[in-house]
């Protein structure tokens, strides 16, 4: 304990980066995995074709992949990016193929008459989606967004592996001078439980916040 209080001020600044990190993903993967949800939800085969490799390639690989190709990807071809943007388009990407699935179920569980019905009454495509279908889609879509949220939260402590200064390397790093690693690891963990705690009660006032709403 005297170790972990004697060297508390490195979590701060790596919370920081876990946080930039995660809430720059979810910034990317959310709005990115929605409109990728209503291409495969109605658009046509030429949009839906390329659209699903997407989805699949990204769904099919694992997380770390994905982190190392955009991470290593660009150097190939003399492209620097900075390796906190690099990580955060990585989980914003591959969360953007999770959140399409979730999109495009939640748009196929509202009935196809209710667009049909929509657009009798003069709402154009996009004005039925917005008016019609997004408010009660998004009733489907809240606890799985939630969930989704979280893995990428957890998902953040691999970009320690590409030498990004998040919580879990910032401790690290402590830890290798002190040989004290158990209240570190404890301190990391209460912290990662406190942000996901947070996100799930969050998403559990959006859940009642739009079922109650008529």
């Amino acid at each position: 304990m005297e170790t972990l209080l004697a060297n508390w001020t490195v979590l701060p600044k790596g919370l920081l980066v876990t946080l930039q990190v995660a809430m720059g993903s979810i910034c990317i993967g959310t709005p990115l995995g929605v409109l990728i949800g209503i291409g495969l939800a109605y658009g046509k085969w030429p949009v839906r074709v390329p659209l699903i490799i997407y989805v699949d390639l990204l769904r099919g690989l694992p997380l770390l992949v994905t982190i190392f190709a955009i991470f290593y990807g660009p150097t190939a071809f003399g492209i620097a990016i900075p390796s906190i943007t690099s990580v955060t388009l990585a989980l914003g990407i591959f969360m953007a193929s999770h959140m399409a699935e979730i999109a495009r179920g939640a748009l196929r569980a509202i009935p196809a008459e209710q667009m049909e019905a929509s657009k009798t009454i003069g709402l154009s495509f996009w004005q039925s989606l917005v008016y019609v279908i997004a408010p009660q889609s998004i009733r489907q879509a809240g606890p799985p967004w939630t969930n989704l949220c979280i893995e990428i939260v957890k998902g953040t402590s691999l970009v320690s592996l590409v030498g990004v200064a998040d919580i879990l390397l910032s401790a690290r790093h402590v830890m290798e001078r002190t040989r004290d690693p158990l209240m570190f690891y404890l301190a990391v963990a209460v912290i990662y439980f406190l942000i996901n705690f947070g996100i799930s009660r969050f998403g559990a006032y959006l859940e009642r916040r739009f079922t109650y709403v008529r």
